[in-house]
């Protein structure tokens, strides 16, 4: 996620490439925003598979759970805000098999080392280790082992085509595309009671297309919401808060009808229009932040490496893992005897696993990208790997001519 657009800004000569090397001009306010949503998406995990959600079809909450709930519903646009800035800046960029193959075997390393370790130091939970597994771990895009990078992967290979058209098409015809793809994948699903057959909750590469778009015609066309900050960011409040209110709301309904059992996270699902709207408004409020000196540096350097964080807790070795070594069990105890210091516990508890998690996945991701820059240094010296990197340039080379 963070190295996908890191990736976007690259000459793309080579087929691995350390990307300490290649210092492109980068926006610090939406890497900061990227790192933002990557400890958001943390965040998502330890409450989830930390078990800190309480059952929503379950006869009572408490303040701790509610609040863990409310923390949830604010923390929710973080897949659709990583991919509005993938679309922001993917919608003027050339594919490049060069950053096909980068991403990839970033993919599969992370795959390949942390599966393999997970399971041979006994870490691993709740997945067995047997024939799919393994070729989850070998083949991490094609068995959706990560399934943001399958959708991502899926959509780049698009690319070529989608963001040619994107290029092309008039401000109307943009808007009424882009309308229609929202009106049948997000604000129908929204409105009617009812679970569509077909609905991916966001977890496919068409919601994805969807997000891509509209982030490109906001590039394209400007918004007006990007023109004050506080119109973004009063968007991304009063949104999170509606979904907050709506997935109360079908609990009560649940609960006093039992009707709407299937429909209980219907508001907390990526592709609802409440989340996709709060993503476009957190978007407009950090586009609008001026950060420069030390600090942007800083964010700029640390941003490129947060895929690494995402690839590192998410791994099937370590996916079920990692919550309980930071004290999410000890939190949810704390959460069900209610009270003030369960509040306290969950703020703080999860504020530290999330800042854990994000240092331990940038540094990681540091020290893979410095292993990946001295196998292309070492594999420099082979004329097979040349002939290679020559190849991937020519094919890099006609779709820049095209673009």
């Amino acid at each position: 996620m963070g190295l996908v657009e890191t990736m976007e800004n690259r000459s793309g000569k080579n087929v691995i490439m350390n990307e300490s090397q290649v210092k492109p001009e980068r926006m610090a306010n939406l890497e900061l925003l990227r790192c933002v949503a990557m400890m958001m998406v943390v965040a998502l995990h330890y409450l989830g598979k930390g078990n800190l959600l309480a059952d929503l079809a379950g006869e009572s909450l408490g303040g701790g759970e509610t609040a863990a709930w409310l923390l949830e519903s604010f923390c929710i646009v973080a897949v659709n805000v990583y991919m509005f800035i993938s679309g922001y800046f993917l919608c003027t960029s050339s594919f490049k098999v060069s950053r096909l193959i980068q991403l990839w075997l970033q993919v599969w390393a992370y795959s390949v080392a942390f599966g393999l370790l997970g399971a041979m130091a006994g870490v691993m939970q709740e997945t067995a280790f047997d024939i799919h597994f393994l070729l989850t771990l070998f083949f991490p895009v094609s068995m959706g082992h990560y399934w943001f990078m399958t959708a991502y992967v899926f959509l780049y290979l698009l690319l070529p085509f989608v963001g040619a058209a994107a290029r092309r098409m008039t401000r109307q015809q943009f808007r009424i595309g882009v309308g229609l793809l929202l009106l049948v994948f997000c604000v129908q699903k929204s409105i009617l009671p009812v679970r569509f057959e077909m609905d991916g909750m966001g977890y496919d590469c068409m919601w994805y297309l969807c997000v891509f778009l509209a982030a490109a015609y906001v590039r394209r066309f400007d918004c007006i919401l990007l023109k004050r900050r506080g119109r973004g960011l009063c968007l991304y409040v009063v949104c999170c808060l509606l979904v907050f209110a709506g997935t109360m709301g079908l609990r009560g309904i649940y609960r006093r009808t039992g009707s709407l059992g299937q429909m209980l996270q219907l508001f907390l699902e990526y592709n609802h229009i409440l989340p996709f709207l709060a993503a476009v408004g957190l978007f407009a409020f950090f586009y609008r932040i001026k950060i420069t000196g030390r600090t942007a540096g800083l964010v700029c350097r640390i941003a490129p490496y947060t895929l690494g964080v995402y690839l590192l807790h998410e791994n099937l070795g370590l996916r079920y893992t990692w919550q309980k070594w930071m004290g999410a069990e000890k939190v949810a105890m704390t959460l069900q005897k209610g009270g003030f210091s369960g509040l306290g516990m969950l703020f703080w508890g999860t504020a530290a696993a999330v800042l854990c998690v994000f240092v331990c996945g940038v540094l990681t991701d540091v020290v893979r990208n410095g292993i990946f820059g001295m196998l292309h240094r070492g594999l420099q010296h082979l004329g097979p790997y040349r002939a290679l990197l020559r190849a991937v340039e020519r094919a890099d080379g006609i779709f820049r001519a095209d673009g």
